[in-house]
């Protein structure tokens, strides 16, 4: 065969493969947006610069909203009230000789483990039913002394309390000790609760923190917990605190480090944070002219005077080859359940037409032979 031969060969090979969809990792960009020409395209593409990132974060939130409203720090007394459920340990004491309250040769009764009923009530002999649900300790110290009087004037009372169920909260999860903790005091904070529990598990990656009280859920990071004092918020009986890794996610996909869901590594998320998380774009591959965030946004969230999306479906491309766009992809916040996407840089595909055209020369040039 020719060389003539064999040069048109190779070029009839190469504009066949060149007209063929070639194997490739990730879509090019010109591909992903090219609808944005058409007369009616089904989503919007923002170019993201300094001049509106600053505009763009004021837009509606998207994806897995977590919980954010928290209750804050109070001071509160330091006694506990007595509830349903709680256990006092009393102790009777009477001088007198014939005590109705002591055996003979004894001055003192113990009443171990007595029970607050559901009424609020506990009782003693001869006094019968007192109340004292809501009261302090020492306020049903004395609500007990007063009862006994009226049977033995020199009678004393000593009482011990005991938090019972809905005295006490309850640490469910991500902590090295979970369990049911009974609050000492009207001033036991959640991170007093934490503490006890053997502090939060080193496993969980950028964890929360929830309290369940009468039927609310409240949220937030266990970062913010951890750094501003007004957060450590008190307990109640009957709480409830879980903590677990941040639920949210984003979707890495294209000539990136990963492709895969990747979870939150800490509360807020930049376009850059999130590229280095991911491993950042692959050299031989990646078109830094060409990273996307691909967003739905719901209907409620349309505006038409910039404070939100014209359309649902929402493209933000940044061109990481300038300035501009890095400084403005180091302001752009990735929100749960947007995709990150790396487009492939048009080279890629020369280079495989290239690789491919070298191939056929070389198996054509052994057939000559």
């Amino acid at each position: 065969m020719t060389t003539r031969a064999l040069l048109t060969a190779a070029f009839f090979a190469t504009t066949a493969l060149s007209g063929c969809d070639l194997p490739r990792g990730a879509a090019i960009s010109s591909e992903v947006l090219r609808e944005q020409n058409a007369e009616n395209p089904s989503f919007e593409v923002i170019p993201v610069s300094r001049a509106n990132v600053a505009q763009l974060a004021q837009w509606p939130a998207t994806g897995r909203a977590p919980v954010t409203r928290w209750i804050d720090a109070t001071r509160g007394p330091s006694s506990p009230l007595i509830r349903t459920g709680d256990s006092l340990d009393i102790t009777l004491w009477d001088s007198e000789e014939n005590s109705l309250l002591t055996p003979p040769q004894q001055q003192t009764v113990q009443m171990p483990r007595v029970t607050v009923s559901s009424n609020g009530t506990v009782f003693l002999p001869y006094a019968g039913e007192v109340v004292i649900r809501g009261l302090t300790p020492e306020r049903a110290r004395e609500a007990l002394q007063s009862a006994m009087e009226q049977i033995s004037p020199s009678a004393q009372v000593q009482v011990s309390h005991t938090a019972g169920r809905q005295n006490a909260a309850d640490l469910v999860s991500g902590v090295r000790n979970p369990g049911s903790f009974p609050l000492a005091d009207r001033n036991t904070t959640i991170l007093s609760l934490i503490a006890q529990g053997g502090g939060i598990s080193a496993d969980l990656a950028n964890p929360v923190v929830r309290l369940i009280r009468e039927g609310k859920t409240y949220q937030i990071s266990a970062e913010k917990l951890f750094a501003d004092a007004s957060r450590n918020t008190l307990l109640r009986g009957g709480d409830k605190v879980l903590v677990e890794a941040d639920r949210r996610r984003f979707t890495a996909l294209g000539a990136t480090g990963t492709e895969q869901l990747v979870a939150f590594a800490q509360e807020r998320l930049t376009a850059i944070e999130a590229l280095s998380l991911i491993g950042g774009l692959q050299d031989s591959r990646a078109n830094p002219k060409g990273v996307l965030v691909l967003r739905e946004y719901p209907s409620k969230a349309l505006r038409s005077d910039g404070s939100g999306p014209l359309m649902e479906d929402v493209v933000f491309s940044f061109d990481l080859t300038r300035a501009d766009g890095l400084f403005a992809a180091r302001n752009f916040y990735i929100n749960p359940d947007d995709t990150f996407l790396a487009t492939e840089s048009p080279v890629t595909s020369a280079r495989t037409i290239l690789g491919l055209l070298g191939t056929t020369l070389g198996v054509a040039n052994t057939l000559s032979q």
